[in-house]
Formats: C-alpha cells, sequence, structure tokens
C-alpha cells in the first residue's frame, strides 16, 4: 500500500481512503474491488478526501443477500459514509457502480454534490438484455473459470487486446480470478435485471450529474449515456473518443481531467447559488 493510503473495514465494507478535502467516493463494478481505482486515488488524494469501497460480494466486504437488489447496496454505502462521518460527497462508480451512484443520489439527495455514472447502462435493447442474462445464468459456478474470464476481457478491452494495454488486461484478469464466486455471481444477477431501474426516475436527480462513457463502448453505449442525461434535469454525457469499457484503467490520464473539470465547474455553481 502506497504512503499514506489507509486500509479499513467498517461494518462489514472493506474500503480505502487517502488525502483530504472535500469527500469522493469511488464505486467499482461486478468483479472488481476498491483497487480498480488506483489511479483516480492517485490523482485526486492531493485534493480530495478519496474513499474506494469494496461493494457487496467483493473484496473483502460481506456478501449481498440471495438475490438482492439496488436498495441493498445503496444502504451499504450509506451505512460506510455515517460510519465515516461523512454527510456529503461526490460520487463516481463504473458499470454496477454507476447503478449504485445513481440509486444512492435519488434515495438520499441531500447527501450528493454531484454524480457521475459512468460506463452505465439504461434500459437495453432486447437483444442486449437477452446477452447479459445469458451471461448471468451461465456464470453460477464459473465465475473464476478462464474461458469466463477471457470472454470478459474481450467485450471490455477488444480482440486483439490493444498491445499498450495488455498489462492493464492481465490485471483485470488477475482480479476476477480472485472474486468470491458466490458475490460475483450475486452481484452479476443484479447487473442483468436493473438497468432500467431508473427508467422514469432521473427527473428527479437534485444534482448535477455526467454520463460518461466511451465512444466504443458497445454494451454501455453512448446513447444509453446520452439518454440519461436528457432526462436528468442537471444531466450532461459525454463520451470520449476511442474508448471502451475499462476506460478509467485504459486512458486515466484522459479519464481524471474530464472528472477533474467537471467536479471544478460543479463547485463553481453551487458557490454562485
Amino acid at each position: 500500500m502506497a504512503e499514506g493510503y489507509r486500509l479499513g473495514r467498517l461494518g462489514g465494507t472493506g474500503y480505502c481512503r487517502a488525502g483530504s478535502g472535500p469527500a469522493l467516493v469511488l464505486i467499482h463494478g461486478v468483479g472488481m474491488h476498491a483497487g480498480f481505482w488506483a489511479p483516480q486515488m492517485a490523482a485526486f488524494a492531493p485534493h480530495w478526501d478519496v474513499i474506494a469501497y469494496d461493494t457487496l460480494g467483493h473484496g473483502s466486504s460481506l456478501l449481498p443477500p440471495d438475490k438482492p437488489d439496488l436498495g441493498d447496496y445503496a444502504g451499504q454505502l450509506l451505512a460506510l459514509l455515517d460510519g465515516l462521518g461523512l454527510k456529503r460527497v461526490s460520487l463516481v462508480g463504473h458499470s454496477m457502480g454507476a447503478l449504485i451512484a445513481l440509486e444512492f443520489a435519488l434515495a438520499f439527495p441531500d447527501r450528493v454534490n454531484a454524480v457521475v455514472p459512468m460506463n452505465g447502462v439504461y434500459c437495453r435493447t432486447p437483444s442486449q438484455r437477452a446477452a447479459v442474462q445469458a451471461r448471468a445464468e451461465a456464470l453460477q459456478g464459473r465465475a473464476q473459470d478462464l474461458a469466463w474470464r477471457q470472454a470478459a476481457i474481450d467485450r471490455w478491452f477488444g480482440v486483439p487486446v490493444p498491445p499498450v494495454l495488455l498489462e492493464t488486461a492481465a490485471w483485470v484478469g488477475a482480479s476476477l480470478a480472485t472474486v468470491n464466486p458466490v458475490g460475483y455471481a450475486r452481484a452479476y444477477g443484479l447487473f442483468a435485471r436493473a438497468d432500467a431501474a431508473h427508467e422514469g426516475q432521473l427527473g428527479r436527480l437534485a444534482m448535477p450529474a455526467l454520463f460518461l462513457t466511451g465512444e466504443e463502448d458497445e454494451n454501455s453505449s453512448p446513447e444509453m449515456s446520452r439518454r440519461m442525461a436528457k432526462a436528468a434535469p442537471q444531466g450532461r454525457a459525454l463520451a470520449l473518443s476511442g474508448q471502451r469499457h475499462m476506460m478509467s484503467l485504459a486512458a486515466p490520464e484522459l479519464v481524471n481531467e474530464v472528472l477533474t473539470r467537471f467536479f471544478a465547474e460543479t463547485a463553481l455553481l453551487q458557490a454562485a447559488q
């Protein structure tokens, strides 16, 4: 662990914390863990109190219920923030973490300054929904199979993996190899069925929201981000050129620059109000 980073566990949730200042909470996607956010923690810790945590069923956190819903994951985040004494935070969530961030922001708007759903899903097409549900069904007992991990890498990085991203893809594959198979399967099942959970709800989103994805992310597409941004009163959408699903790892400098600019603009707007 790098100097200045603090590992902790609170109420069954494992987390990593660094820096000081306004609070920024980072929520990973299915199959990952708090370490997914290492590039963002390093970039933001000089000016922010940055917390990355393991969602239910991942890393050192407790398992979710047999058939969880997004409320279970939002409740985990609420308990963590209360335990850490954090009243208001900014949220960045990746993939399923984007669903959790939105669920929390809708349920507890007085706790969220701004939210960035990154590579999020929204109202999949019938063919997209059938594909992800088939993967969820096939995942039972196979979370650590090499073929399953490779299929995920192919979706997230492309075939073949660009040479410059081979090391990053290998790290993601190693993380998938260590995931709790029960927690992974339960979380993925929720991810497969929750894409429409916020349909008709985003008009209540009470804070600035940046719906960020990659132009080449087919499953968390730019069109999904545009539709979410259109529905949110303070929403905007941005698709990063040449990027796919794992862009926070594949292009961290670019992602960090976009996040920094968004949070700076948000702070100026809120100070002017």
